[in-house]
């Protein structure tokens, strides 16, 4: 592993290469906020996935990919005298500072709740009317939903026993089957997953990650369930459901 000079050096060299590439590369010289915003949020997805894979190796090539991203933002701010790099490390420092008040302050705290509660209050006192406004609006719907509990946990809004949680699913359920208008049926649903999101997340289940899982299982079986089709010279789209669900069976036979 590197000494903090070490890693000091190589942050320095990455500044350097940035420099140089924003006044010699045609490309990018061209970059803007706007332009590397979608590539930023690839390259967040691509982390996500080597850590969901736990391939150390691509997670740290994912997180030097981040971090260039966050290098380049930070040069193009300064070249309209915006902010720079130093700018916004000190901001996050001075952030952790005041936001750990339990580590650089008087503050005591007898486990992660207490942690939690502190940050939420602390946040509200920065001036924001809601703890809710720092839910990014463009987050997918299903973590979009698990960050607005976690955080209207953090301050004590949450069902005391999971038992309740699964009546409320079952509520929302009854509803959903009994309304007939299209648009009122959506709604209706939306609140099943919501529920249904808020009780994985009170029995610590990241519902993404659960729901990805999934995705990946009916990938491989629906894969080899083509497969033993393919193998017994079946044509898969013309079985019926009942010989379809056989081969199904089967391919599960088969994890």
């Amino acid at each position: 592993m590197n000494t903090k000079e070490e890693n000091l050096q190589a942050f320095s060299r990455l500044l350097d290469i940035m420099d140089e590439l924003r006044e010699k590369c045609p490309w990018d010289k061209k970059q803007t906020f706007q332009s590397l915003k979608n590539n930023t949020i690839e390259e967040t997805y691509e982390l996500a996935d080597a850590i969901e894979n736990k391939q150390i190796e691509e997670i740290k090539k994912e997180l030097g990919d981040l971090m260039l991203h966050l290098v380049f933002y930070s040069k193009i701010a300064s070249e309209s005298q915006y902010f720079d790099i130093g700018d916004v490390i000190h901001g996050i420092c001075e952030k952790l500072i005041y936001r750990h008040p339990h580590i650089y302050g008087e503050i005591k705290v007898k486990d992660e709740n207490e942690v939690k509660l502190n940050w939420e209050k602390l946040k509200l006192k920065e001036g924001r009317e809601s703890i809710l406004e720092g839910v990014p609006s463009a987050l997918p719907a299903l973590v979009k939903a698990f960050r607005i509990q976690e955080k209207v946990k953090g301050i004590g809004f949450e069902f005391e026993h999971d038992s309740q949680i699964l009546e409320k699913i079952n509520e929302e359920i009854n509803e959903f089957k009994k309304e007939q208008d299209p648009i009122k049926k959506e709604i209706e649903f939306g609140d099943i997953l919501f529920s249904l999101i808020n009780y994985a997340r009170y029995n610590n289940i990241d519902a993404e990650n659960a729901l990805e899982k999934t995705n990946r299982k009916f990938i491989s079986r629906f894969r080899k369930m083509e497969k033993i089709a393919k193998n017994s010279n079946l044509d898969l789209p013309s079985l019926s459901t009942d010989e379809m669900n056989e081969l199904w069976e089967k391919a599960k036979l088969e994890n």
